[in-house]
């Protein structure tokens, strides 16, 4: 196949590609894809929360928990707060929610707690760069307190 050829091919494949992929996020998506995408989100703050309490339990690294309160604080800072429209108070994503009802109707005091986590989220990053164990474990804990604050008056029981 000649350069022309080849560079035509790979061309109108890049603009399929691309009108498939504008195509699939035309519609709105599903309520089950919604609280698949937040159970999700939950699950790798979940595991990289686990990092940090295993480094500052056990040996220490940095990098590794830099890695990991970097990766909360995209996670806190990303939307969250898109993936609880209506309709999406009961369902199942990769499991069923555990959201309770209250929370859809209360959208002050979730905003509230929705800044409360992004901010100790992006105040875990920068006590990391600092590398100390002990304010790390602080600011984790801090962390888990708006986690806790949000899972009390928001989430069911498991």
């Amino acid at each position: 196949m000649n350069k022309s050829i080849k560079t035509f091919v790979a061309s109108t494949l890049a603009v399929l590609v691309v009108a498939y992929s504008l195509d699939a996020f035309a519609a709105p998506p599903k309520p089950e894809k919604l609280i698949q995408w937040r159970q999700s989100a939950y699950r790798v703050i979940e595991w990289n929360v686990a990092r940090i309490k295993a480094s500052v339990e056990g040996q220490y690294n940095k990098e590794e928990v830099s890695k990991a309160a970097h990766s909360i604080a995209a996670i806190a800072n990303s939307g969250l707060d898109t993936l609880y429209p209506a309709g999406t108070e009961h369902g199942k994503g990769w499991r069923e929610t555990a959201v309770k009802p209250e929370l859809f109707k209360d959208t002050k005091r979730v905003a509230e707690l929705s800044a409360s986590f992004s901010k100790e989220a992006n105040e875990l990053t920068k006590v990391a760069a600092g590398g100390d164990a002990a304010a790390v474990k602080a600011q984790l804990g801090k962390l888990a307190k708006t986690c806790k604050a949000c899972h009390d008056d928001y989430k069911e029981s498991e």
